[in-house]
């Protein structure tokens, strides 16, 4: 019994010497947040979650990409239903979209009548205008079963002087695009690549907070707050990426901080030190 008394305070008193050493080893992190709007007057991000992570919020994001590959357009492009050659013209200008002056600028006269597609709504366009002097078919669908050689070439005529219309009109491709809603692949692109964004987005969010989340604190109604007991090493105070709102202005931040054993580090946070917001997008 005397030896168990013994043993009790010699535990008792080690852990009363060790304590004090123990918690001189952990440091903190004093910050203040501020964010400055277009008006020009600073002020503090009040009652905003800050979180210390063990990663950089922007590497966190691209651990969580690797998941999820993006899509390959290619193979994208040779499920869709249309034309080869508009599979090998998509291929080529790497274009999804079929709409737009940017896609529009892509087009001319060896384009439009090369693609079944393209040239089939330039001219539904342009003969829906009653425009006298685009060129009229010279033959019928009928002229294809009674004299297939002439309807040949009666077409092969008929493309050739709409090709030189073309090019003597560029202005007639404007429109075109409103002709090729139907086979316009983008919609369904733009869902596949938009999946691929929430999934990697929930990802993100689940790996920083489940997996590189040292400490959680809350601004107060100065902008400042304090995590304490932090052990020495190297960590990044972010806002994930939820930005503050505070007028028009909208940072978020991910800063890289370092602190000793025994440290108070302070820090700062404005517009200034804030993410750029190209480094926001998805990889």
């Amino acid at each position: 019994m005397k030896n168990t008394v013994c043993a009790v305070i010699l535990l008792v008193g080690l852990t009363a010497v060790l304590a004090p050493c123990v918690s001189a080893q952990s440091a903190s992190i004093q910050f203040v947040a501020q964010a400055t709007p277009s008006d020009g007057l600073q002020e503090p991000v009040r009652g905003f979650p800050f979180f210390l992570l063990s990663k950089s919020f922007e590497e966190i994001r691209k651990e969580a990409s690797a998941a999820y590959p993006k899509p390959d357009m290619d193979a994208f492009i040779d499920k869709q239903d249309c034309s080869s050659e508009l599979k090998a013209w998509m291929k080529k200008n790497h274009v999804i979209q079929l709409a737009g002056d940017e896609f529009t600028r892509k087009l001319n006269a060896d384009t439009i009548m090369g693609v079944p597609e393209f040239k089939s709504a330039y001219i539904q366009l342009n003969a829906g205008t009653q425009s006298i002097d685009f060129p009229k078919p010279k033959y019928k669908s009928s002229d294809q079963q009674k004299d297939p050689a002439k309807y040949k070439k009666l077409v092969a005529d008929y493309d050739a002087v709409v090709h030189l219309y073309i090019e003597q009109h560029p202005a007639s491709i404007e429109g075109l695009d409103l002709e090729l809603t139907t086979v316009d692949p983008n919609a369904k692109w733009e869902a596949l690549t938009g999946a691929r964004t929430t999934a990697i987005h929930q990802r993100t969010i689940d790996l920083a907070q489940g997996n590189y989340t040292v400490a959680r604190v809350e601004t107060n109604l100065d902008g400042k707050a304090v995590l304490s007991g932090i052990a020495p090493g190297s960590y990044w105070l972010s806002t994930l990426d939820v930005p503050a709102i505070v007028g028009d202005a909208r940072p978020r931040w991910d800063i890289p901080v370092t602190v000793r054993a025994g440290e108070t580090k302070y820090i700062a946070l404005s517009n200034s030190n804030s993410v750029r917001s190209e480094t926001q997008v998805t990889p």
